[in-house]
């Protein structure tokens, strides 16, 4: 073999040995946003599906490989995906974990009180709470959703640095984007501030003190424990005395209780869905879902 094609040979190998990162992805927002800057090089490969809840997943078996195969994994962290928590401690390298509630300034909320709270308070912003504490739906914040992009990028820039200027590239043109979508939903949102409504569950917390919005109560403390009779006869009353327009369900749990809970009030019902059930996982998913959500209020709270 003439030397010079062995000399061409060995300078193309690092390259042709180079592979495609296999990254993971926890929940469809999340993957949303890895896949947003790893457009152009690679998609991640979605943990959750949208259809079910991470509050209660368990992984299959082809999930737990993606998993365990992953050069990098990107989650929420123990305030959000509790199910990941014990094979996440398994994996051998830790260093590819890539917990975004640590995101450098990322806004974090307290969980509130649950059920049907009495008034909102503020919390304080400058202390990091205890993962316990942690409301995990932090990513319905776009100023938020702006820190993991950054995180993301800085993690796959870091892992793969021959894909780098495509990686800083797509973070600069999805944080643009971002602003751009927090702008439409700021004015899409505008002629419902102030209309009271009642929640499945309290995971709308950074969505309503983004958009000035207010949520005044959730149907269940927690998505998986179903309320009580007493629970149901309190809620009727809450809604009367606090005027909610709209009592919103979510399709991951199908509650089959709306028409119990709004039964002699004057409250229509609608659907909220953060995890964008029946919206294709991809760039697209998150800003899809982020308007969806601002559609669903809109439709219930001004008609």
């Amino acid at each position: 073999m003439p030397r010079p094609f062995i000399a061409l040979l060995l300078a193309l190998l690092p390259g042709l040995a180079q592979a495609e990162p296999r990254v993971a992805a926890s929940i469809p927002p999340v993957h949303s946003l890895v896949a947003g800057v790893m457009d152009g090089v690679a998609a991640p490969t979605l943990l959750v599906p949208p259809t079910a809840s991470a509050h209660s997943f368990s992984l299959r078996p082809s999930e737990a490989r993606s998993l365990a195969q992953a050069d990098l994994v990107f989650w929420i962290g123990p305030a959000y995906e509790t199910f990941l928590e014990k094979p996440l401690a398994a994996l051998a390298q830790s260093d590819k974990l890539v917990r975004l509630e640590d995101a450098p300034g990322l806004t974090l909320l307290k969980a509130r009180g649950g059920g049907a709270w009495d008034a909102h308070h503020d919390h304080d912003h400058g202390a990091k709470p205890d993962d316990h504490d942690v409301d995990g739906h932090m990513f319905l914040d776009i100023d938020n959703a702006k820190a993991m992009v950054a995180a993301i990028a800085t993690a796959l820039t870091a892992a793969d640095a021959g894909n780098a200027p495509r990686y800083r590239a797509n973070a600069g043109t999805l944080l643009a984007a971002l602003d751009a979508l927090d702008t439409e939903l700021r004015t899409t949102l505008t002629p419902v501030r102030g209309t009271p409504f009642i929640v499945f569950h309290d995971a709308y917390q950074y969505f309503d003190k983004r958009y000035g919005l207010s949520a005044v109560g959730s149907i269940t403390v927690s998505p998986e424990r179903q309320p009580g009779a007493r629970r149901l006869q309190a809620l009727r009353k809450k809604i009367g005395q606090l005027q909610a327009v709209c009592v919103f369900a979510e399709p991951q749990f199908e509650p089959t209780l709306m028409q119990t809970v709004v039964a002699g009030t004057k409250a229509k019902t609608g659907v909220l869905d953060y995890l964008g059930a029946g919206i294709p996982a991809g760039p697209n998913h998150y800003p899809e879902t982020m308007r969806a959500l601002a559609r669903s209020l809109t439709d219930c709270l001004n008609g």
